[in-house]
């Protein structure tokens, strides 16, 4: 082996070396993002592009006929539009752009690619890019234009990132790193022909891109963790409410000369509600809907305490076996009691019912209370922070959503969806 097949092999092995330490750590990690399934695709098309080059390598050195050669270039330059199209697919899955432009620049890219691949192939019959005679591979004037698409995608993927308000600095030195150095790489070999400098250059770009976007994607996740912890102890204190507890406990002491039995049945459910709502500023992970069910039986419990018949539940619980995140079903039972049922004299019933669909798990809490008018509540406001939490630790936790809908003098229906 001369010095430039020595250089190109050893390129490769360390390339398909590092690459596949990057591949497996992806393939191992559990609940992969959309994006990182992407580039998972990206890293294993690499190996696969960079092992194809190392095998011309080694074949080369006994086989250096014209039809190997051209072969193995048409294979060569196919393989970069490949590469190109899936760094420019991971870029769009990251970059989450809205769906109108991702859809245009998805289908142009497509017409672009497929018509740079054909362009290759007819390079077999017409030679305009390059040809091989005795066994050494021969440029054209027109060899730049077959590299044409890898231009224009580096280009849009620079220009998508580098205007995107959304991304920080250092994601966007990710994808420029990528975008520029390849090309470089690409015109400097054209002063170093046989050495494999774009291989070297994507090399150093992909581990650019892979540091970069996994530090900032730790970043938001601890930033996101955060966010979660500081939500719980909220949503904790709001439910640990002083007059609640206040009110419980002066129950619970009537009752003590009056029925003690029942005293100390409300003074059992009355420990288990702190205990639930202690236990959950902890709780990072769902918790079975059981769970959650019992903290609200415990609740009606305390409240019927107080205010007897004014405050009536009946369960109809047709599935129970899915998870919840920790105090978001609760929360609005304690709504549909308090400014629902209660806000009528006589009272009223809330009706509690579960069930399956083919997508989801659907929890449905509807109260015969006082209503109020929808277009009255906005509730993006801050007034509403209870609501506001729960919709957010839904979508955060469990991709859930909640839905409210209310009339005046027939009463509010609260609709949570836990998809599967």
């Amino acid at each position: 082996m001369n010095g430039n097949q020595i250089f190109n092999a050893t390129v490769c092995i360390i390339g398909i070396s590092i690459l596949l330490i990057h591949v497996v750590n992806l393939f191992l990690k559990k609940n992969k993002r959309k994006d990182e399934n992407r580039l998972l695709v990206f890293l294993l098309f690499t190996v696969v592009h960079f092992a194809t080059y190392l095998a011309f390598t080694f074949i080369k050195i006994n086989n250096t006929s014209d039809a190997l050669i051209l072969g193995f270039y048409t294979t060569f330059y196919i393989f970069n539009n490949i590469e190109a199209l899936l760094l420019f697919l991971y870029m769009l899955s990251y970059v989450a752009l809205s769906k109108k432009v991702n859809s245009i620049l998805f289908y142009a890219n497509l017409v672009v690619f497929a018509t740079f691949v054909i362009l290759d192939f007819v390079n077999l019959s017409t030679g305009i890019f390059f040809t091989a005679s005795g066994g050494e591979y021969i440029r054209k004037d027109m060899m730049i234009i077959s590299q044409g698409y890898q231009f224009i995608l580096f280009a849009t993927v620079f220009v998508v990132t580098m205007f995107n308000k959304k991304l920080v600095i250092r994601e966007k030195i990710a994808f420029a790193c990528y975008c520029v150095l390849p090309l470089a790489a690409i015109i400097l070999q054209n002063a170093f022909k046989g050495y494999a400098i774009a291989y070297l250059s994507i090399i150093i770009a992909i581990e650019i891109m892979f540091f970069f976007l996994n530090v900032q994607r730790n970043i938001l996740l601890a930033e996101e963790q955060q966010k979660r912890k500081e939500a719980q102890i909220r949503v904790m204190m709001s439910q640990i409410q002083p007059h609640f507890v206040y009110n419980s406990l002066s129950s619970i002491s009537t009752l003590i000369s009056i029925d003690p039995d029942r005293a100390q049945r409300a003074l059992d459910d009355f420990t288990e509600y702190l205990r639930h709502n202690i236990s959950s500023l902890t709780e990072t992970k769902l918790i079975p809907f059981e769970s959650e069910l019992n903290h609200i039986v415990t609740y009606v419990n305390l409240e019927k305490v107080r205010f007897n018949d004014r405050v009536n539940i009946v369960y109809d619980i047709g599935i129970s076996n899915f998870y919840v995140p920790p105090l978001t079903i609760q929360p609005i039972v304690e709504n549909a009691i308090k400014h629902g049922i209660l806000k009528k004299v006589e009272g009223g019933t809330i009706i509690f019912k579960t069930r399956e669909t083919d997508k989801a798990y659907i929890v449905e809490v509807k109260d015969n209370g006082v209503g109020f008018k929808m277009q009255d509540v906005g509730f993006e406001n801050n007034v509403h922070f209870g609501i506001n939490n729960i919709k957010y630790r839904l979508e955060t936790m469990c991709n859930g959503k909640l839905e409210i809908n209310s009339e005046i003098n027939k009463g509010t229906t609260a609709i949570i969806t836990f998809y599967k």
